[in-house]
């Protein structure tokens, strides 16, 4: 499914090769996001990220828009916890181009100090608005409750304080430090041949020496009991973060908790969509994710509910979490989860934009890109036994976190405390 070579300097080139496609989807993938930033720099890889698209010593902004959407391309970037990526999709014949247009931005950003000051204050602009929506404030919540003291308890975008102490200097040290080739993954799906590539990245990246690749440490996972936060919204809404730990090691345990986490909450024929929304009509929306990064996951469950359904909706939740560790799902059940993981899986690798992001997450963050079989035949694997202990291992006490927004009462408040120390 793909093909992969090393430079001399670190620069590691991926390829998925779809001959049928009319489109190249190339992502360079840098080895840095939130989980490497203290807590004075915090915010500082999402801000990077930002300025890499004002500008670079050759183009400006609007300079490199009208290079890839000249060309009918569109290009894009984001930052996560261990990652950075900036990515365009364009015709076939214009993956040089694009190419081009990702290295000048990435190698030779421009960093003006009066666009730094405008980007500030959008990136404040950000933070404000991701505060003002309680479906994504609750999850913050929660990370803080899960992994305090840690970089995964703090937001991506940084806090408003931590941005605005940010010199051009710090940038630019931030960038040197990171943005080198031993540090960045070429990744490209589609009409591509592998031996162009590597050659158009070897020219674009030749002449930069390679830097040192910095190492995580693992966050502590709490087991001193239950945490809980509440934070009194004036909301229409409720919402309910709950969050479980899953240190899980093995490929076997990993695929195993996805499924579960399917048949818990991953879709709309799951048992908690299916029995606080259409049995008991407690909710509009309910899901579970399963969250991996490269040492540790979790499992978060997030509901908005009426401000007056907040305890029974909590003690419902609890309800199916002691459903799924104490039995045995149906083989109906994990016939239909094995099913839906493998189908969305191979749905998403059909498009170009999909491949390349899985394989780049795969690489980078997880060190290791399997093979599309070897996934399917992994899923297969599951039993309804490995289920029920991937349940019983996350959904207890000593893993649980409890974040809400909402106007209950500390009647209320306690109520749900002592459920949640009955798991």
């Amino acid at each position: 499914m793909h093909k992969l070579t090393v430079m001399e300097n670190g620069l590691s080139v991926i390829t998925s090769e779809m001959e049928n496609m009319t489109s190249v989807s190339l992502g360079v993938w840098i080895g840095v996001g939130g989980r490497y930033e203290s807590r004075e720099k915090s915010g500082i890889s999402h801000l990077v990220e930002h300025m890499l698209f004002k500008g670079t010593l050759s183009r400006s902004t609007k300079e490199l828009k009208q290079a890839v959407e000249g060309v009918g391309g569109a290009f894009n970037g984001f930052t996560s916890d261990e990652a950075t990526c900036y990515m365009v999709k364009v015709p076939k014949k214009h993956m040089e181009l694009g190419l081009d247009v990702l290295s000048d931005m990435v190698l030779r950003a421009k960093f003006d100090p009066g666009d730094l000051a405008r980007e500030k204050f959008v990136i404040y602009e950000e933070i404000k608005m991701y505060r003002d929506q309680p479906a994504e404030h609750v999850l913050e919540l929660l990370a803080g409750l899960m992994w305090p003291g840690n970089a995964l308890g703090r937001s991506l975008t940084g806090t408003v304080q931590s941005v605005d102490a940010a010199s051009r200097e710090d940038i630019i040290n931030f960038r040197e430090e990171y943005y080198h080739p031993g540090n960045i993954s070429i990744v490209a799906a589609g009409n591509v041949g592998h031996k162009k590539l590597s050659a158009c990245s070897e020219k674009l990246f030749c002449r930069y020496p390679r830097g040192n690749k910095n190492v995580l440490s693992p966050p502590e996972i709490k087991k001193d009991g239950p945490r809980f936060k509440f934070s009194r919204g004036n909301t229409k809404q409720a919402h309910i973060a709950m969050g479980f730990y899953c240190p899980v090691k093995t490929d076997k345990e990993k695929f195993a908790v996805n499924i579960m986490n399917i048949i818990l909450g991953g879709n709309m024929s799951s048992r908690l969509f299916e029995h606080l929304r259409e049995e008991q009509g407690l909710c509009y929306d309910i899901s579970s994710v399963y969250k991996r990064y490269s040492d540790v996951g979790e499992v978060q469950i997030h509901a908005g509910v009426d401000n007056e359904k907040v305890v029974r909706s909590v003690v419902s939740i609890i309800k199916e979490l002691g459903r799924i560790s104490s039995g045995m799902v149906s083989r109906g059940e994990l016939s239909r989860a094995k099913e839906y993981m493998k189908g969305q899986f191979l749905l998403a690798i059909e498009g170009t934009s999909n491949r390349m992001l899985w394989l780049g997450d795969r690489f980078v963050v997880h060190k290791r890109i399997p093979e599309v079989d070897a996934v399917l035949k992994k899923i297969d694997a599951v039993t309804r036994r490995d289920i029920k202990n991937a349940a019983c291992g996350i959904f207890s006490r000593d893993f649980a976190n409890l974040a809400l927004i909402s106007r209950t009462s500390e009647k209320e408040k306690e109520t749900m405390i002592r459920k949640v120390r009955k798991l």
